[in-house]
């Protein structure tokens, strides 16, 4: 075994039952579906390739700020070129957005 190699410190390969199961009885095949849609960012008419699940929380994140999804990605994309300069992959990182605001709406208020 190779320094610094832990592959051998696991049982791979060997069944046990998953403590959280992400592939349900009720799974949606239709969601990992992928669908190019039109959208303006900050004026500039593009085209952006995400699957359906995405568009559906794209659509929530903006019904509950009350705007379009265009207007929810220019901020998204505003954001992004103010903080970072830009982004190579918008797609990718509207995916780790809409990631991001599942996990914080599923975490634990804290009490001040």
């Amino acid at each position: 075994m190779v320094d610094g190699d832990r592959r051998g410190d696991s049982h791979t390969g060997v069944p046990h039952a998953l403590r959280v199961d992400s592939f349900v009885n009720e799974f949606d095949m239709s969601l990992i579906r992928p669908l190019s849609r039109s959208v303006r960012l900050n004026g500039y008419a593009t085209c952006l390739r995400l699957e359906q699940v995405y568009w559906n929380i794209l659509g929530q994140m903006a019904a509950d700020n009350r705007c379009s999804v265009s207007s929810l990605l220019s901020r998204v994309d505003r954001e992004v070129q103010l903080r970072h300069g830009g982004v190579k992959n918008f797609s990718a990182l509207v995916r780790v957005v809409c990631v991001m605001n599942g996990a914080k709406e599923k975490a634990p208020a804290i009490a001040l």
